[in-house]
Formats: C-alpha cells, structure tokens, sequence
C-alpha cells in the first residue's frame, strides 16, 4: 500500500538531483520532512504520472496582533475526508438499523457496527464515567473513529496522516478539555467544579487553608491542562515517529545502491523491515485511537466524581 507511494518519492527525489547533477545521492532527508510536514498543495501519481493540487489560498485575517490564515493545506484535506469517511460509513448503518426496529438483530456490518458500539458504551463509557454515561457514548465513538480513519489514511498510497499535526492533536485535545471541564461542572454545579481547583481540607485554620490554595490551586489548574496535553502529544508523536521510521529504512535502498553486490542485500533487508513496521503501523493507529477515545472517558469520570 503506502510503500508504492514512498518509492515513487524518493525515486523522484533521486531522479531530480541527478538531472540537476547536484548530487549523485537522494536527498532522502527533504524527501523524508516533505512527507511528514504540511503542505499548500497535494501530490499523487495515477498510472505513473505525478500530479499536483495546489489547494487555494485566503488572504491572512487580522485582529490586532493576530494573524488568522484560514487557507486549506495538505492536512485539512484529509482531515476532512476522514470525516466525510466517518459520515458514509455509519449514516447508512444508522438507516439500517432504524428500519430495521429494535425487534430484530441487525446482520452483515451493520451487525459488526452494533457489536463495537455497545462494546464501547459498555465497556469504555460506562465503566468510567458511571451514571448518566450514556449521553457521551456518541461523543467518545465519533473520536475513536475520527481519529482511526486519520490515521489509516497515512498509510494509503500518497495519503498523509493529519494526526501526524500536533496543530490537529492539539485541536482534538482541546475539545476534550472543553467537554471534560463542561461534564464536571454539570455534575458537580459551579462550586462544586471550584473545589476541583481550589483545595480546602475541613478544619483547617483559615490561615493555613489560605497558604495551601495559593499553593495548590496553580498545581490543579497545570493538572488540569497537563491530561489533554498529554493526549496530544501521544498521538502526535506515535505517528509522527512510525513515518519517519518507515521512510528513513526505506530511504537506505537508495542511499547504500552504489555499494556494489551489497545493495541487494541492504534493499531485500530494508524493504523487509519496512514491511514489518508497516504491519506494526496498522496496530498502532487502531491503538492510538483506541487510547485517546478511552483516555477522553476516564478524565471525564473523574471530574464528575471529583471530591476532596
């Protein structure tokens, strides 16, 4: 799959430095960082000839001090067609099921879909979030495979993997953030949440509990931000880090050719390897989702059980 468009890169990166005559070597590292970052336009090849969408470009919106470019890049487009992915794929299964009735069981993916949302509500939003877990049964599902979907399409010919971003992690992180603060202060009212921030032992003096919310409120705020940071720097660097993996062994086929017999050797070694990690890449993009979705759920039953 993603190695036909891995070597199609570097060997047009090769081709390209060779008729440039620069150097006789691929620049396997510029190849390597343009996959990886973001870009204002999209590539693929189709029956062997490359072709290039330059995605438009806005104007920047200013406001004040801000600079706000709401242009489309590389990313955004397979962000969207992620989402566009989740939509056809369970708006017909909701049809289905609906005409169905709740008399008969579901079958064919329809049947499959059913068995992974009540695993989820079960055993992801109920066990931790407890009472009222229902209502963000929806919410935690729409992230798994929001999330999945991203990160299956990197591993497609010439796709790009948006949660490679830690701009789009940091967005998803954000979100949760919001619901996680939002659901606890739902269940707790608002001065039920304070006491999620400012910490006060009963019968202590008023003295000291002064001293200890100046002292741990800005620890429980941090505490506060430091979960969806986490979040998003996890996604962000496992797949950040099986990409690069990827294509720095597949860039030795092309770096070690002009070493005589051994480049046979080194190409057989490095293609094998890479199909390896192809198939690790596969488990850790379910996994990544499978984390963030059910990470999401824990911090949310935590903040609406939270006492002190």
């Amino acid at each position: 799959m993603k190695l036909l468009g891995l070597m199609s890169m570097i060997q047009g990166g090769q081709s390209a430095a060779s008729s440039g005559g620069a150097s006789e070597s691929p620049d396997v590292a510029g190849m390597l960082l343009h996959h990886l970052l973001d870009a204002p336009e999209v590539e693929f090849t189709i029956l062997g000839r490359g072709f290039v969408w330059h995605l438009p470009q806005f104007a920047p919106i200013h406001i004040g001090g801000l600079t706000i470019d709401l242009s489309p890049t590389k990313h955004v487009v397979f962000l969207v067609l992620a989402a566009i992915l989740c939509l056809a794929v369970f708006i017909p299964v909701a049809g289905a099921l609906k005409k169905r009735g709740t008399n008969k069981a579901p079958t064919g993916f329809a049947n499959a879909v059913e068995a992974l949302v009540i695993y989820f509500r079960d055993e992801i939003v109920r066990r931790n979030i407890g009472h009222g877990a229902d209502g963000y049964t929806g919410y935690i599902l729409s992230l798994f495979f929001f999330i999945l979907f991203m990160n299956m399409m990197g591993l497609i010919p010439f796709g790009s993997t948006a949660t490679g971003n830690f701009m789009v992690t940091g967005a998803l992180a954000a979100v949760t953030l919001v619901v996680v603060e939002i659901s606890g202060m739902r269940a707790l009212g608002f001065k039920g949440y304070l006491g999620t921030i400012f910490v006060i032992p009963h019968g202590i003096h008023p003295v000291g509990a002064a001293v200890m919310t100046a002292i741990l409120a800005p620890v429980e705020l941090l505490g506060k931000i430091a979960r969806p940071f986490a979040l998003m720097v996890r996604l962000f660097a496992n797949m950040m880090a099986g990409h690069t993996l990827v294509l720095s062994l597949l860039g030795m086929i092309f770096l070690f050719a002009s070493v005589g017999p051994m480049r046979h050797g080194i190409a057989a070694a490095s293609f094998a390897m890479v199909c390896a990690i192809m198939l690790l890449e596969v488990f850790v993009a379910l996994l990544q989702a499978f984390i963030f979705s059910m990470l999401t759920a824990v911090f949310i039953g935590m903040v609406r059980t939270a006492h002190h």
